[in-house]
């Protein structure tokens, strides 16, 4: 089983690839969409929507893991975060692949660093479990984390999966084409 793992950011995207296979855990790949900070947030989304569709194409997964929302003190910050997490599942749709969420405290004890650990935890336990020195930003890691919690979940069969019904799917392509336009008004849309 391959899983793409995303840890959703309007400025910084991290996506992290694993791979199962015969119990072994693999890296396969990792890194950090980088939106332009001084764009606006449209043309941002455009961004993380041409890079996630790029990666997507490049390494196949057979899944994807999102992590899921966490409070947050400001209702901006909350919204923002909401449409690159949208960004990133209708790329998942578009593709065809199932989605699965999990709230960052189950990412986080997935791979050992408990509920309440710290990012640099995080990323420890990744680092060991994959056998990489480093990821670079934090980003990445928390993407691998994800991937790897949603594997562990599959295999026990506990993983909360939500692949879109064909009912869904037909609202998501009609949003795409809603869509379309604006991306195609900054070279988005293929």
């Amino acid at each position: 089983m391959r899983v793409l793992g995303i840890d959703p950011g309007s400025r910084f995207l991290g996506y992290g690839v694993v791979e199962d296979g015969k119990g072994r855990l693999t890296h396969v790949g990792h890194g950090v969409v980088r939106a332009d900070p001084t764009a606006s947030l449209e043309v941002r989304l455009a961004e993380i929507f041409d890079e996630l569709t790029r990666v997507v194409a490049l390494y196949r997964p057979e899944a994807v893991a999102v992590e899921g929302v966490f409070a947050f003190r400001g209702l901006r910050s909350a919204l923002v975060l909401g449409h690159a997490r949208g960004v990133a599942l209708l790329v998942a749709a578009r593709a065809g692949l199932p989605v699965h969420e999990y709230p960052p405290a189950r990412v986080k004890r997935s791979v050992g660093a408990g509920g309440a650990g710290a990012k640099g935890a995080v990323g420890r336990m990744v680092h060991g479990l994959l056998g990489l020195t480093d990821t670079g930003r934090h980003d990445a890691a928390d993407a691998l984390a994800v991937a790897i919690c949603h594997i562990g979940y599959s295999k026990r069969g506990a993983g909360p999966a939500r692949r879109p019904s064909g009912r869904k799917l037909a609202g998501l392509k009609a949003l795409e084409g809603r869509l379309a336009p604006s991306y195609q008004r900054f070279g988005a849309a293929s």
